[in-house]
């Protein structure tokens, strides 16, 4: 299994990060290697929202949708995802969101393995740098949505 965590701190309210990640209808437009989204149903449970999501990943011959649940919990300002189908044997992240007297930190948990070997060979050599990429396409999508710190 691979993973990963990261922890950044942004001029921005918890608030408004959080809804910049919960739109996960938007990620084509601004996530590298995102080809595709799109929100298959939302149901809303009262306290939080479970969202049902396909997105289309694409990086040089690797193409491949994959379904998740994403459960929003707009109280806490947390997003769980986890995985439904699609190439990997496992796949969990979460998103916690905590304002700050500077804005908010944003904290970043993701853990995966593909199921084929190869793939996850491979992913373990570039995985960490394209996680960083991730959290600054989130980072960059901010900016252009709030106004640059």
């Amino acid at each position: 299994m691979t993973s990963h965590h990261e922890t950044r701190q942004l001029p921005y309210n918890g608030r408004q990060v959080y809804d910049l990640v919960a739109d996960v209808a938007a990620y084509g437009q601004f996530l590298p290697w995102v080809a595709g989204a799109r929100v298959r149903k939302v149901d809303d449970m009262g306290d939080h929202q479970v969202m049902l999501a396909d997105l289309i990943v694409s990086f040089k011959l690797f193409r491949e949708k994959f379904g998740s649940r994403v459960v929003l919990w707009p109280d806490d300002l947390r997003i769980d995802t986890s995985y439904i189908d699609g190439p990997f044997e496992h796949m969990e992240s979460r998103w916690q969101f905590r304002d700050t007297d500077a804005g908010c930190e944003v904290s970043f948990d993701v853990d995966f393995a593909f199921r084929n070997k190869l793939l996850q060979g491979a992913a373990g050599l570039f995985f960490h740098e394209a996680m960083r990429q991730i959290v600054a396409a989130f980072e960059r999508r901010a900016a252009d949505l709030y106004g640059a710190a």
